[in-house]
């Protein structure tokens, strides 16, 4: 990954701590920040497509486990009998 320069202004209480963390962990406050920076990225990231695709028309209510669970059973059924080959018993 290529990396490139920036600058940023940090509170002082923060660089303290990332300071001790980096002598404790035997790596470098760059590295430290670092993960931070991509930890934001990743979680202010916008996806080209939702991570579920799939909905569920429920009755406008929290499920009871029993019926999540047979939700999810009936869809995995559903789909796999939509995977069968027709001749297929």
């Amino acid at each position: 990954m290529s990396m490139k320069r920036t600058n940023v202004y940090a509170d002082a209480e923060d660089l303290a701590i990332i300071k001790e963390a980096a002598a404790r962990r035997g790596i470098s406050e760059a590295e430290i920040i670092r993960q931070g920076i991509h930890l934001a990225a990743m979680a202010n990231r916008v996806w080209d497509e939702p991570l579920f695709s799939r909905t569920y028309e429920g009755p406008g209510r929290t499920l009871a486990r029993d019926e999540v669970r047979d939700a999810v059973a009936d869809a995995v059924l559903s789909e796999e009998e939509g995977l069968r080959p027709r001749n297929a018993a």
